[in-house]
């Protein structure tokens, strides 16, 4: 009976020592090479990547989109994936900035957002959604507008049934000012903000310089390659094609300085009167949904910082289309767009 119990003493002492040397094993330290516990794999795209643009084929928004996504493909930056550009525009593009605020985790690795001021402006004003709801991954640009115009099609408006000179915008102001009716077209967002900004500075009201809204600016162009509009706002990208056609002529620079190249001819608003020149500089990035993991984030804001870098960017976007060169990575990022949201929303009365 001794013997019996002795000899399960000592088998349990053994277990013992056992199950203590596991748990000592376990429980190395943190640093030591090659811990799993440590590592976290990094995110390289698998499958397919959707981006989602929330403006109209043909716009400035749709432009810097597939440029980005040309660059990516062409210098091998997404392992070989595709990336397929979705125009979702309904709502004002509100449906397709929601249906990525609210994506669930998985997809949300695949997914990029176009985002821009002339994006968040009215989403803060008109839905619950806030900067707060995407991962802002990068700035990447920032862009101005000009006014246009397209004198040779049919006259539809008041102003230029009357005769009125398209190609010279004091001349509508005036016109306004003695009851001629003047239309400007334009997209949302920053190009509203710019179209108030700009009545103010003239002294003239909605009724007697109205706007209308188009979902993108190539909607708005369009309008005044139709005659319907006198006058469009649109930055150079969407925009310099048809002046290069000749279908539309540069009238008005919305900035503090006159453009170069094919829109050297605009003059700025203080050139053609006694006024202040009005600018609304348009900050362009990319986001993508609040439920895309940190390796993911971390991903895609170097690799937009690649594209920013590229000669590509530099030749065949910044310089062709007139932008500014202003990238900022996730972090950066995120830190001015909440900055931007906050003053916009205090300047709104908006909470």
């Amino acid at each position: 009976m001794k013997k019996l119990m002795a000899l399960t003493l000592a088998l349990l002492m053994t277990l013992s020592l056992a199950a203590c040397g596991g748990k000592t094993e376990q429980s190395a330290p943190a640093d030591s090479k090659g811990d799993a516990s440590t590592e976290t794999a990094a995110f390289v795209p698998s499958k397919n990547i959707t981006w989602i643009c929330t403006s109209s084929a043909g716009g400035g928004s749709d432009i810097f989109s597939r440029k980005i996504s040309d660059i990516m493909k062409n210098d091998n930056l997404v392992n070989g994936q595709t990336i397929v550009v979705s125009n979702e525009t309904d709502g004002s593009g509100e449906v397709g900035r929601n249906k990525v605020a609210t994506m669930k985790a998985g997809d949300a690795d695949y997914t990029l957002l176009t985002f821009n001021s002339g994006d968040l402006m009215p989403m803060v004003k008109n839905t619950k959604n806030r900067s707060s709801n995407f991962r802002i991954l990068a700035i990447m640009a920032v862009d101005k507008q000009l006014l246009f115009s397209c004198p040779a099609s049919e006259a539809k408006t008041d102003y230029a049934k009357a005769g009125g000179d398209q190609n010279d915008f004091a001349a509508a102001i005036e016109a306004a000012k003695n009851g001629t009716f003047v239309v400007i077209g334009g997209s949302k967002g920053d190009d509203i903000t710019t179209y108030g900004k700009l009545l103010a500075e003239i002294g003239l009201t909605e009724q007697q310089m109205g706007y209308i809204t188009y979902d993108s600016t190539s909607d708005a162009i369009t309008a005044a390659l139709g005659g319907n509009v006198d006058f469009v706002i649109s930055k150079p990208a969407a925009a310099s094609q048809y002046v290069e056609s000749g279908d539309l002529n540069a009238v008005l620079a919305l900035a503090n300085e006159r453009y170069s190249g094919n829109l050297a001819g605009a003059p700025t608003l203080s050139e053609i009167g006694d006024y202040n020149n009005v600018e609304v500089p348009v900050w362009r990035g990319v986001a993508a949904p609040a439920s895309m993991s940190d390796e993911a984030v971390a991903f895609w804001s170097d690799v937009l910082g690649k594209v920013s870098a590229s000669d590509a960017w530099h030749t065949e976007y910044l310089e062709k289309n007139q932008l500014i060169d202003e990238y900022k990575d996730t972090a950066a990022a995120t830190e001015y767009v909440t900055a931007y949201e906050a003053d916009y929303m205090a300047a709104n009365g908006l909470s």
